[in-house]
């Protein structure tokens, strides 16, 4: 931790900056708040991030004891980086950030979501009242990740693994499931052209789609001088 730069600060906040204020840090938690993931896991839902700063990253948190490692056992044997019970903890924290994110007034077009992002989002903009009277249990399934979700009258439960119990089974991609939830783009035609499938009880996954929504943007500058 001697080489890393800090703000001398005893403010509690300036304290967690000096610890997750690096670039890509808290989204390398972000990434870790589903389960443990190998490195190459880790860089499939980062693309962006270089081998190099991923691993530099993974040291820095591991050395403030955000991060831990252990290897599997046979026949995976492979390391795996995972939260820690402290690391664990910045998940609200994470949330949180991300709901006030969602807000943003001018959002990249073309930024992409990992898949644990589609996920955590799903966690933040659930909305209780759409899913009033709802029991429903679906299957994510994103060819090699599965999740499983289940509803039970305004709560929402949702993580990685395979149901053994799914009413109804999503198969898709992240940016498709993206674009029918948030971006308001054709479940129908989706659909049709194959980039979503519904299994089982089809209403029911039709309806899980509907109970999440982004936040009302916050204003722009230009709006907010006009509105002076």
């Amino acid at each position: 931790m001697g080489t890393r730069r800090s703000y001398h600060d005893a403010c509690g906040a300036a304290r967690a900056l000096d610890v997750v204020g690096e670039r890509w840090a808290l989204l390398v938690v972000r990434e870790l708040l589903l389960g443990p993931k190998r490195f190459t896991d880790l860089r499939h839902g980062l693309p962006a991030v270089s081998a190099n700063i991923l691993a530099q990253r993974l040291t820095e948190l591991e050395d403030a004891g955000v991060v831990g490692r252990r290897r599997l056992p046979p026949p995976a044997a492979s390391a795996v980086y995972e939260l820690t019970a402290w690391g664990a903890e910045l998940e609200e924290i994470i949330l949180k950030l991300g709901a006030w994110g969602a807000r943003s007034p001018l959002p990249d077009p073309n930024a992409t979501l990992s898949v644990d992002s589609l996920i955590l989002s799903f966690r933040t903009l659930f909305q209780p009242a759409r899913s009033a009277g709802l029991h429903a249990d679906v299957q994510l399934d994103f060819a090699d990740d599965l999740f499983h979700a289940v509803v039970d009258d305004g709560t929402l439960r949702i993580g990685r693994g395979q149901a053994t119990t799914a009413q109804s089974t999503i198969c898709t991609t992240p940016d498709v499931l993206a674009g029918v939830v948030y971006q308001q783009h054709s479940l129908p035609d989706a659909m049709r052209d194959g980039s979503v499938r519904i299994t089982g009880d089809q209403r029911m996954g039709r309806r899980f789609m509907t109970l999440f929504a982004l936040p009302i943007p916050a204003p722009t500058a230009a709006e907010l001088s006009a509105g002076r």
